[in-house]
């Protein structure tokens, strides 16, 4: 797959949707999903200006992050984080998407802390109840909250929220799990302030239903990448 033309593609199925929904492209943060991508392949999109790479595995991204050393990038940590994994935040990512418990954001707290950085997090909600999914229940999300704005953590900044549509969803399903996630969004924006802004939400398949229900960053890996391996 040609970089160039695969990223100029995504870039316009980001701008399409988002005149749809009544925002511009700028509005919207396309994310390179690079898992299992090597380093020629993210070069590639570097070149072409992609600035936000995804990784879910820690060692994986770790050593991908020392090769390329370019701090012009933003590395997002998108997969689920084992609490022994998160020693390594600090120095290394900008964004976690996937915090589900007060423990996890303590964490990676203390990690950013001792890296002298403040990483923000998004809380990772099964907005669907999706017993396969990772993420907190609807009804959780509000204490934890509470929870970590009481200890005042200083080294990291809760930004907002991200979920998974249900695999094998059809467009109404898939539709009604972002409008879900947009509702909750702006009830902690009421309840919390304005610092709750991001909703990560929509991959490959369904970027454009998530960027009209409300999406400032998607998660894109094949279309940008081509299939894995």
């Amino acid at each position: 797959m040609n970089p160039d033309e695969a990223i100029t593609e995504v870039r316009q199925r980001i701008a399409v949707a988002a005149q749809r929904s009544g925002r511009s492209a700028d509005a919207v943060r396309l994310i390179a999903v690079s898992k299992r991508q090597s380093i020629t392949a993210i070069e590639a999109l570097i070149a072409c200006g992609q600035k936000d790479f995804g990784e879910n595995q820690m060692q994986e991204a770790v050593d991908k992050i020392g090769v390329l050393h370019n701090p012009s990038l933003e590395w997002h940590f998108i997969g689920h984080l084992q609490s022994n994994k998160t020693r390594h935040v600090g120095a290394n990512f900008s964004w976690v998407h996937t915090v589900d418990s007060a423990k996890l954001a303590r964490r990676i707290a203390a990690s950013a802390a001792q890296a002298g950085r403040v990483v923000r997090l998004l809380l990772q909600v099964n907005v669907s109840a999706d017993p396969a999914k990772h993420g907190i229940e609807q009804e959780a999300l509000f204490p934890l909250i509470d929870s970590l704005c009481e200890e005042q953590l200083a080294s990291i900044r809760l930004r907002g929220l991200m979920t998974i549509g249900r695999r094998g969803a059809g467009e109404a399903d898939t539709r009604a799990t972002f409008i879900s996630l947009r509702n909750l969004l702006e009830q902690c924006r009421q309840r919390f302030g304005d610092s709750f802004s991001e909703l990560s939400m929509g991959m490959s398949g369904d970027l454009e239903l998530a960027i009209e229900e409300g999406a400032t960053m998607v998660r894109v890996g094949t279309a940008l990448f081509g299939h894995r391996e």
